[in-house]
């Protein structure tokens, strides 16, 4: 374990720097999502909308991913050792999976939220009730959780059984990291890619759908409207590059995959080109991608809260008022 971690992170000084990266990333995210859900619970007319009705399940997905990622990524840096394989591996697969998913449908069907309200106010209040919003985030959460789980099926059925190592090749148990632990099976990775991509394929057509339909109402501005229209026009591009970065950790992994693919070389490749060899190093495109995605993978549970519910006027001045009221 110990030589697999230093052939994905070579240099000592590296590490000191990355554990104090995700010890970072992991606070801000808890203390930023645990302040905005305690903002909209705290303040009962927020939390029956159904704008921060799905909030509030961005922010369980984003807690639930940190909770799941950064202490084994942590752990894994401080004890120097790459991940061992066990019963937590099939956890992180699985919930790390259905969070992610999870993340990226809610943050669609909030653009698609806001596009009703802003493009159809007069039958927002019939078309997106509380109990319609209730049933998608249902289908949302089974949806992701049925890629986890089929995924991790899929490895466990179709990967090799006997001779597996006790170490995995990465810091983290992804699941390009368990898919080459049990020899690369072909079943997984493809199901993987194919729901990955269709999924963020939806998702980005119904962002720009949104996104294009709110940013050209606004331009669509009479006189005495042109100072908040532009100001819509504004937010709709912060938000779009906001999406950008809620989508980076997605797009390193098409990148990854599409390498791997085209020209044959994955997340983690196998330095000595063999597959079966878990316990050859990887190379060094390979590593950098690895620590790179891990990096990005906290990064929208720390934006999420902050772009989604605390840049909302609402609630900013709620939580000056709780604020006020704790203090005096």
């Amino acid at each position: 374990a110990g030589h697999l971690f230093h052939s994905i992170i070579p240099r000592g000084p590296t590490v000191p720097a990355l554990i104090c990266v995700f010890a970072f990333l992991t606070l801000f995210s808890l203390l930023a999502n645990l302040l905005t859900l305690y903002t909209i619970e705290r303040s009962g007319d927020f939390s029956y909308l159904p704008r921060f009705i799905l909030c509030k399940s961005l922010i369980f997905s984003d807690l639930l991913q940190t909770v799941t990622f950064a202490p084994a990524i942590i752990n894994s840096l401080a004890r120097r050792q790459t991940m061992a394989f066990n019963l937590y591996c099939y956890f992180q697969h699985v919930v790390g999976g259905a969070t992610i998913f999870s993340s990226l449908t809610t943050i669609t069907c909030m653009a698609l939220e806001r596009y009703l309200f802003v493009c159809y106010a007069l039958q927002y209040t019939v078309t997106v009730t509380r109990e319609r919003v209730s049933k998608v985030l249902v289908l949302i959460w089974l949806y992701s959780a049925a890629i986890g789980v089929v995924s991790l099926s899929l490895v466990l059925s179709k990967g090799r059984q006997e001779n597996v190592p006790d170490v995995t090749v990465g810091l983290l148990c992804e699941p390009d990291i368990m898919e080459q632990h049990v020899g690369s099976p072909r079943a997984p990775a493809i199901f993987r890619k194919v729901a990955g991509s269709l999924t963020l394929l939806l998702c980005l057509l119904a962002h720009a759908f949104s996104y294009f339909r709110m940013y050209r109402n606004a331009s669509n501005a009479v006189v005495p409207f042109n100072e908040s229209n532009a100001a819509a026009r504004r937010t709709v591009l912060f938000y779009c590059g906001m999406l950008f970065l809620q989508l980076l950790p997605l797009l390193i992994k098409v990148t990854s995959d599409a390498l791997w693919e085209f020209k044959g070389t994955g997340v983690i490749e196998m330095s000595a080109g063999s597959r079966e060899d878990c316990l050859a190093g990887p190379s060094a495109t390979a590593a950098g991608f690895h620590v790179s995605l891990l990096v990005m993978l906290l990064v929208p549970p720390c934006i999420n809260p902050l772009v989604y519910g605390l840049r909302s006027v609402e609630l900013r001045k709620a939580l000056v008022k709780l604020l006020r009221w704790r203090v005096g």
